[in-house]
């Protein structure tokens, strides 16, 4: 069977995330990298053994390439996807899918017009236990769901001498926390559930009004180890921590956090879901566990183990009971899914762009409720 030849553009730390999960996939090569620092991407494409340039759009004129990574600042992602999917390369993109809605609606409609392969890179949904939730909901083993009390925790911008690309508005685009980590919890929760976000009234905040920039650029989550002498001091727009009050379905109530200045919460995606029969809960920190809560029962902890999760979640754990499976995993769980459907048809098992532009639609009434001080309706698309 002929490979799959691909390219990743973006050389930070998750332009390698991928590029290493690409690696891990069955039939399909690596062949490329596009990075705007040619010495930074001479260098990924050396260590890896794949051609390295600092033009993505070199790579789009080659024929061989089928498809393309997007591992770029957010407000990159919209130009890219455009220039690929007019190049007809299967694309798949990191979260956000774009910066505004009107570009995600763009993106979905090229899409379809170009008949090939998108997907927006929300790998969360793909951690066994995750998948074992969502069947459970399915099964109705949890009954009718109630309350969803959840947070998306970090620590990594807690000091104001802490600085990424993110914290740019004019890289990251209007919305920082939620749309880097927010975005993750209420895709995982529309996924695990079935349900859909109706209403929500949020409340943003930034804590640090203004950051100490580094003089050159930095890699995602290395900024810890500079000194005073090599920052700049600069305004910052975007929001540190923000609340969210939601509506979903008929009757679910819930709450969600997403915080980049927790400390000690290192990468805590949290989620728990409170059903009329039981409840459970899940932690990305300790994720081969499962808690299982009961009113007239011993509470549970479930462990990983293949031969014990329900036949919808036991395709996506690899390794048998006892052998963790974590993030980079499921980076591979999505990759195989998005490549197998390049070859054969019917319903892709992985977020599309249009998942990315729900996204943005919730994300935008976050802002508008956070601006307007008001409870905001969800429009569903």
């Amino acid at each position: 069977m002929k490979s799959i030849r691909t390219a990743i553009f973006g050389t930070g730390f998750m332009g390698r995330v991928h590029l290493e999960a690409v690696r891990r996939v069955e039939s399909v090569e690596a062949a490329a990298i596009a990075g705007r620092n040619e010495e930074a991407a001479q260098r990924l494409g050396a260590a890896f053994c794949v051609p390295a340039m600092t033009d993505y759009r070199d790579i789009l004129r080659d024929p061989a390439i089928d498809a393309v990574h997007i591992c770029t600042p957010n407000t990159q992602h919209f130009s890219m996807a455009k220039d690929a999917l007019q190049a007809g390369k299967h694309v798949i993109c990191e979260k956000p899918l774009t910066t505004t809605v009107a570009e995600a609606e763009e993106l979905v409609s090229l899409a379809v017009r170009q008949g090939v392969r998108n997907s927006v890179c929300h790998n969360l949904r793909y951690y066994p236990m995750v998948q074992q939730m969502r069947c459970l909901c399915e099964a109705g083993d949890l009954g009718e769901i109630l309350v969803m009390q959840n947070t998306y925790s970090q620590d990594w911008l807690l000091y104001d001498t802490d600085w990424n690309w993110r914290v740019d508005a004019k890289a990251g685009g209007p919305s920082r926390c939620m749309a880097d980590i927010g975005s993750h919890w209420f895709d995982m929760a529309e996924h695990v559930t079935g349900l859909r976000l109706t209403s929500l009234c949020a409340d943003l905040q930034t804590f640090h009004a203004t950051r100490k920039q580094p003089r050159h650029s930095v890699e995602t989550f290395a900024n810890k180890l500079m000194g005073p002498e090599d920052y700049i001091e600069t305004p910052v727009e975007t929001e540190d921590f923000g609340a969210v009050l939601f509506r979903m379905g008929a009757r679910t109530r819930g709450c969600v956090t997403a915080s980049q200045v927790s400390a000690g919460r290192k990468n805590r995606l949290s989620i728990e879901i409170y059903g009329t029969k039981s409840s459970v809960s899940w932690d990305q920190e300790r994720p081969d566990e499962l808690w299982l809560g009961h009113r007239d029962t011993g509470n549970e902890i479930f462990v990983k183990d293949p031969s014990l999760l329900k036949p919808g979640a036991r395709s996506y754990a690899d390794l048998p009971g006892g052998h963790s499976e974590g993030y980079d995993d499921t980076f591979k769980q999505v990759f195989r899914r998005f490549y197998a459907s390049i070859r054969k048809t019917g319903t892709p098992e992985y977020p599309q762009f249009v998942d990315g532009l729900r996204q943005l639609t919730i994300l935008n009434a976050v802002l508008e409720s956070h601006r307007r001080r008001r409870w905001m309706d969800v429009p569903s698309i």
